[in-house]
């Protein structure tokens, strides 16, 4: 018996679930030698920063400035000032790595007769790039950006966007993300909610809770019995 049931659609996160956020920096160790890792940490926590604090001033931008603003906090902090590895930087997160199972899973729920879709604080623009790059177009029904919207998760309009668009209703779709803040508000929202604990990190102290976790989504078929 699948422990995944009565469900119509899986949605998914984009970066660190589908895509690996950390590429880019580990493809220019070349250039930044050890500072690759702590760069890549930086930006990514102040892109996530920078998203609740801007949706909480009512400062929406897209998220491909964010995600220049993060990194130059970056390469700031690192004391790092170099114009043509942040432009490389930042044309390599265009097309970031899918991680090596994401094509192979999301063919198997297709073949399930599921829904796929992304659902994702990303501009519509970095998106499309990094689905095609990764080859995903023909194994994903729906690709959603917040851009519609002009909010960032975890507000409960963008789990709605999904909802609507898809025409399932939320008790029916399952949301998998990377981020633990995101699996717990998708949860809170009225998802049925897989954390993909890639980073073996602690659970959250808010609002949601998971049914399952997993450590990659090459476990995920098997809830759905494939």
């Amino acid at each position: 018996m699948p422990a995944l049931t009565d469900i119509d659609a899986c949605v998914f996160d984009a970066y660190g679930t589908l895509f690996d956020v950390v590429a880019a920096a580990k493809h220019c160790q070349d250039d930044l030698g050890d500072q690759w890792a702590p760069l890549a940490q930086i930006w990514r926590d102040k892109q996530l920063q920078y998203t609740w604090l801007r949706s909480l001033m009512d400062e929406y931008i897209p998220f491909w400035q964010v995600t220049q603003d993060a990194l130059d906090y970056g390469l700031t902090t690192l004391k790092i000032d170099d114009a043509a590895l942040r432009e490389r930087l930042l044309n390599i997160y265009l097309q970031l790595d899918a991680y090596p199972e994401v094509a192979s899973m999301l063919q198997k729920l297709k073949g399930a007769g599921l829904k796929t879709a992304i659902l994702s604080n990303g501009s519509p623009e970095m998106l499309a790039s990094a689905v095609t790059n990764a080859g995903l177009n023909e194994v994903l029904d729906g690709v959603l950006s917040v851009d519609k919207l002009r909010v960032f998760k975890p507000d409960s309009r963008v789990y709605q966007m999904a909802v609507d668009d898809l025409g399932v209703a939320k008790n029916r779709i399952c949301f998998m993300s990377s981020n633990a803040w995101d699996a717990c508000a998708a949860a809170n929202f009225g998802f049925r909610v897989v954390w993909v604990n890639r980073f073996a990190q602690a659970e959250e102290r808010i609002p949601g809770k998971q049914e399952f976790e997993i450590s990659n989504l090459a476990e995920l078929p098997p809830l759905f019995g494939l």
